[in-house]
């Protein structure tokens, strides 16, 4: 019997996929508990638009991670800090700190966890901090620390 898995069953396949089952496994298993459904010429139209859907929502989501990787890019931020004379920080600049800055002066909106700090921000001056957008898209953002 031909079912389509509604969640992942391991060993058999992941969410979405039609699998080829015996009938007491599917019937006295699967679709008791909601596992699969049966692949009927309807479902089976359906699953196809859902992956279509799918693979429209991915696209347009990398297409946006691209466009924000080229403002990224071309982007100097600057950030102040509180700081102690002779170009020390009170503390370090946080990746926090950093997003709330972007989001302030371009509206981007990143979390505070896509940023990655390499060496903690002490000092004042000019740092590279790379900033992961998914889709395997990672993007260098320049940020110039001053004293307030």
């Amino acid at each position: 019997m031909k079912v389509i898995l509604l969640q992942d069953v391991k060993g058999k396949g992941k969410k979405g996929q039609m699998i080829e089952v015996s009938d007491g496994y599917a019937r006295n298993f699967m679709l008791p508990k909601k596992l699969a459904m049966e692949a009927t010429a309807d479902a089976i139209n359906t699953m196809r638009m859902n992956d279509k859907a799918a693979a429209e929502k991915a696209a347009k989501e990398k297409a946006e991670a691209l466009a924000i990787s080229k403002e990224l890019r071309a982007m100097t931020l600057v950030v102040t800090a509180k700081g102690g004379g002779a170009g020390r920080l009170f503390g370090s600049v946080t990746n926090q700190e950093i997003a709330d800055a972007l989001k302030a002066k371009s509206g981007i909106v990143l979390d505070k966890r896509k940023i990655v700090i390499a060496d903690p921000i002490k000092n004042v001056g000019t740092y590279t901090v790379t900033c992961k957008l998914g889709y395997e898209i990672s993007a260098p953002l320049t940020v110039k620390i001053e004293e307030a």
